[in-house]
């Protein structure tokens, strides 16, 4: 495999309704999520074979996870099943531009939080191209110690990216977040947060320090993505600070899986590191013009056009893509057969 990708996996129930809570939703669009699930659909999407250690519940969602990783192109082999839980399932609301509340049915635990270090494929971690955690597998047993032997085992070879992917519903207290970001840090050769994520993992939010503390910390880039001041990207000798591209946002969730999914494109095919920023950047300005997270990642011919100056509407149009456009047709279809509800 170019890219091993581990933890999060589920259903994604996105409302076809815009602006509205999920009181008032009346239909729902069914995708597969999780966010290294989706970094491992986005590398697909750009040419990079990819797997997903994981796993879901012997259910009905279950099985629409692994049949729509197979669809997508991404290697279900190593999904677990673990009966006694659900495959999880997760709400947002959709109020653009920058508002996208998550509800997450995750209790008590969940089966990608059920893997235990001997049902790792090693090997496969090993020799993988590049191999991807997220914190969110770190924050409960047995998922934390498979993580940090798959770490182990891994060695710091290039390329080790630890996507800080803070989400304080997970977490008993930050500060045991802190503890075991602290401990993964010191396995990756990449870290990639928002400036609150890097607070949690080094105690710093300014994105120079953050960026620097990251660095001391032991890997050997980083990323700290600063929403419309763009994204900085920091080795030890080299400084880059990449602007957003513009777009008319639809749903930003998937933005960060397309720029993860882009940022193991451009490592490795061994970009320069303002190519691989701009290129991440412009895969996640993509995804959240469009409605989808999982089946709304771009190619990389789409990614290059934008870089080339096609407007990302045109881009969105080619694809047949679900943007702002089609969101009024499709609630008006799935409203088509419940007119009192609807209304």
């Amino acid at each position: 495999m170019d890219v091993v990708t581990m933890g999060r996996a589920g259903v994604d129930l996105y409302p076809l309704q815009i602006g509205v809570g999920l009181d008032e939703v009346t239909s729902f669009g069914k995708f597969l999520g999780g966010s290294p699930m989706n970094v491992a659909v986005a590398a697909t999407r750009m040419g990079n074979p990819a797997a997903v250690l994981t796993g879901v519940g012997d259910d009905p969602f279950g099985r629409y996870v692994r049949a729509e990783m197979r669809r997508l192109g991404v290697v279900d082999e190593h999904v677990i099943t673990v009966p006694e839980l659900p495959t999880p399932i997760t709400f947002c609301e959709i109020f653009p531009p920058d508002d996208f509340p998550l509800y997450f049915y995750r209790r008590p635990s969940a089966p990608d939080l059920q893997l235990h270090a001997e049902q790792l494929p090693m090997d496969l971690i090993a020799g993988a191209g590049l191999f991807w955690i997220s914190g969110t597998g770190l924050c409960m047993e047995p998922s934390r110690a498979a993580h940090h032997a798959a770490l182990a085992h891994r060695d710091r070879r290039a390329h080790t990216v630890f996507d800080l992917d803070y989400r304080p519903m997970f977490w008993p207290e930050p500060a045991e977040a802190t503890a075991q970001y602290q401990a993964a840090l010191a396995h990756a050769t990449v870290a990639v947060g928002n400036r609150e994520e890097c607070e949690v993992a080094v105690g710093e939010s300014d994105p120079e320090r953050a960026a620097d503390a990251l660095l001391a910390a032991g890997v050997q880039l980083a990323i700290v993505k600063q929403g419309p001041a763009g994204t900085l990207a920091k080795t030890a000798d080299e400084r880059v600070v990449v602007p957003p591209a513009q777009i008319e946002v639809v749903n930003g969730l998937g933005a960060g899986d397309a720029f993860g999914g882009a940022l193991c494109h451009g490592l490795l095919a061994g970009w320069d590191l303002e190519q691989v920023i701009a290129s991440a950047n412009v895969a996640g300005a993509i995804v959240a013009s469009r409605l989808e997270c999982s089946t709304a990642m771009p190619t990389a011919a789409e990614i290059a056009d934008v870089l080339a100056g096609v407007p990302v509407a045109e881009v969105n149009d080619r694809a047949g893509a679900a943007t702002a456009a089609t969101f009024a047709a499709r609630a008006a279809a799935a409203a088509g057969g419940f007119p009192e509800q609807a209304r």
